[in-house]
């Protein structure tokens, strides 16, 4: 056990997955363990690196192997996909886990503490209960649509979709539909209920944190926003550069160049959904806002002339997104451009 120097550990609910090699990577044992039997496993072995796959529990895993005095990595599941040969079984999972930690050109995923995974925990729970909402309302919507009750699609509209309809005992409606509208206006305000609670928490916590502050001093960042980059980047300064940041929420272009000839496609939309839609959402408000009262920016200007609207607005959060990275590692406060000063 002394000549161990690398684990592949494929995580599973109850049966995990354990590849040891040594530091010329020949394989000295792959063997399955309980769950139970996991960390007494790693209690007795001497210091060494333990890689796994990005997955639900690998952050947990992580720190409790890193606690035993492992040094824990974890990988980002599509770079491990490669390694695996001849059909996917657990054992070949496990070395292939094992090769993928020996390239120096797969970054490992930062491990998240405890308070981090809470952070994105709030984050991922509001938007589970935003779509609960729009699947209700739209449940709504289209029963009453049955019956001749229309109004304006969005949630902004909701509340003339409600005055349409009309009273408890109204001809046009039976009563076997009329209280399954009820109770699914019940739980849209059941729902509505649980969002503001969430909100108001977020709100809360971004009046305490300085750099939530400044980051929503930057034009299509919201409170929301900047609390979901918080939650989602804890260390900014893992990425080499604003460019490297962009290119990790997809907002840069895909490639498909050969010799010569560089050829760039739509956005590789990789990385973080998440957080490229709210950026994207804020660079949307921003370009509505520019279109309704015009805007100093030069740049924005041009981009709006030359650029259809959903284009230009990919630009705009890509730009965004660097000005994040820039404020994040840098420090300091956002200022807006010279040309977008009032005069």
């Amino acid at each position: 056990m002394d000549k161990i120097a690398t684990i592949g550990l494929d995580i599973a609910k109850q049966v995990f997955q354990v590849h040891g090699a040594d530091a010329q990577g020949v394989t000295l044992f792959n063997r399955k363990l309980r769950r139970s039997e996991v960390l007494p496993f790693f209690e007795k072995l001497s210091p060494c690196i333990v890689a796994m796959e990005a997955c639900g529990s690998a952050h947990h895993w992580a720190r409790e192997i890193g606690a035993l005095g492992h040094e824990a990595r974890i990988l980002p599941a599509q770079y491990v996909a490669p390694f695996v040969t001849r059909g996917k079984t657990d054992a070949g999972d496990a070395i292939a886990i094992t090769q993928a930690m020996k390239r120096p050109d797969i970054r490992s995923v930062p491990m998240k503490t405890a308070a981090q995974q809470a952070a994105t925990m709030v984050l991922h729970t509001r938007t589970f209960f935003v779509r609960q909402r729009v699947n209700a309302v739209n449940a709504l919507r289209g029963y009453m649509a049955e019956f001749g009750l229309v109004a304006n699609r969005g949630i902004a509209h909701f509340g003339k979709l409600v005055a349409a309809l009309p009273k408890r005992g109204d001809a046009r409606i039976p009563p076997a539909a009329r209280l399954m509208l009820d109770e699914i206006l019940a739980e849209i305000e059941t729902l509505t209920l649980r969002i503001q609670r969430i909100d108001d928490q977020i709100a809360a916590h971004a009046k305490q944190d300085q750099d939530i502050r400044r980051l929503t001093a930057i034009p299509g960042i919201g409170t929301l926003t900047a609390s979901a980059i918080q939650a989602h980047v804890p260390d900014p300064g893992c990425f080499k550069s604003a460019r490297h940041f962009s290119a990790w929420l997809g907002l840069t272009p895909k490639q498909n160049s050969s010799g010569e000839k560089l050829r760039s496609g739509s956005i590789s939309r990789m990385g973080n959904a998440e957080l490229r839609s709210l950026l994207y959402i804020g660079a949307m408000g921003v370009l509505t806002a520019a279109r309704r009262f015009g805007t100093r920016s030069g740049w924005l200007r041009r981009l709006m002339v030359r650029r259809p609207l959903r284009v230009a607005a990919v630009a705009l959060a890509h730009k965004t997104a660097r000005v994040v990275w820039a404020l994040l590692t840098k420090g300091g406060s956002y200022h807006a451009p010279a040309e977008l000063v009032e005069s």
